[in-house]
């Protein structure tokens, strides 16, 4: 295996993280006007992500950044060519940001509303066109000869982009509400477990059909396999939700977005962005890399930093384990609106 691949590979895993941490991360977002019945309900399900939704948003630009340092092409291509959804994705991230951080600074009811209303949409939206950007990426669009996305916005809208957004906002508000009832007490706990059932239904029929489309239009062995592990462990989750068994719910809700995200790129390679126009004019792993140099050097600085950013992670979440409830918050946040 060639450096330009361990990095398709690295790359790879560091948009599985992202998706996994950020996709639970996403569905609470989305849960708090779904599942929440008011304001301190609401802030339950913040808190629960609270001290982790900033680390979690480290792996999206980590991601963003060795694509750019690994495959400088592939990355002058996909946000050229995606400028205005990614755009609107970063919007929402930094808006979503302030959101948690400007909610509980006043305690007017108008106040902390509109800020809610803005995490419920910032989080949805991303969560919806993060699934059309990666189905384009997937199943390709029209690059010309000089590697330039020449296409317009409303052919990134496709029926099947539009089903791989559908696909992956289900599947991260099913994650966000077995994570809710992983680390909640009491009613809205109970109220989260049933969500993930109905959510985990609905994310089995959307996902069957977009990953059957994704492995007949250019699936291998591999990317099969990854659909199969991803149906098993939705199946599971959905089992062991049911059962009240909310540690193993949620490592096998995780196990999908891993095995789904998976089959995306086990589809993809050695592609990195295919041309609809002229298979010979898509972006490889080959055409899109740097230089042997380059990623020589990347090699080295990933194997010193990424053990320790870690460990760092691992141990916030240990440190933040605990189940959280009303009870918990202070006075000033169950007032009921």
């Amino acid at each position: 295996m060639q450096l330009h691949d361990v990095w398709f590979v690295l790359i790879a895993v560091l948009w599985i993280g992202y998706f996994f941490l950020e996709g639970f991360d996403f569905g609470i977002g989305v849960l708090t006007k779904l599942l929440a019945r008011n304001t301190a309900e609401r802030r339950v399900l913040i808190n629960t992500i609270g001290p982790v939704w900033d680390g979690n948003e480290v792996w999206l630009l980590t991601a963003g950044g060795a694509t750019f340092a690994a495959f400088p092409d592939w990355y002058a291509t996909l946000f050229s060519g995606f400028y205005l959804p990614l755009l609107a994705i970063l919007v929402c991230l930094i808006v979503r940001g302030v959101a948690f951080e400007y909610r509980a600074k006043r305690t007017e009811e108008r106040w902390q509303r509109n800020w809610e209303h803005a995490v419920f949409w910032t989080s949805l939206l991303p969560a919806f066109l993060w699934g059309v950007a990666f189905a384009n990426i997937v199943h390709g669009v029209a690059i010309d000869e000089h590697k330039n996305y020449v296409g317009g916005v409303l052919d990134l809208l496709s029926p099947y982009a539009l089903l791989g957004g559908l696909v992956t906002l289900a599947l991260f508000t099913f994650h966000g509400a077995v994570f809710a009832s992983l680390k909640t007490v009491g009613e809205i706990r109970d109220r989260a477990r049933a969500a993930a059932r109905w959510l985990g239904l609905a994310t089995a029929v959307a996902a069957a059909g977009f990953l059957a489309w994704t492995q007949a239009h250019q699936g291998t062995g591999w990317s099969l396999a990854a659909l199969l592990v991803a149906v098993l462990a939705l199946a599971v989750a959905l089992a062991a939700n049911q059962l009240g068994r909310e540690g193993w719910a949620f490592t096998f809700s995780g196990l999908t977005v891993v095995a789904a995200v998976a089959m995306l790129f086990l589809s993809l390679f050695p592609d990195v962005m295919p041309s609809t126009l002229n298979s010979s004019w898509s972006l490889t792993v080959e055409n899109a890399a740097s230089s042997p140099y380059t990623l020589k050097l990347m090699t080295v600085i990933a194997a010193v930093f990424t053990p320790l950013v870690l460990l760092y992670q691992g141990w916030t979440y240990w440190v933040f384990r605990k189940r959280i409830g009303v009870q918990h918050l202070p006075a000033v946040h169950t007032t009921d609106h």
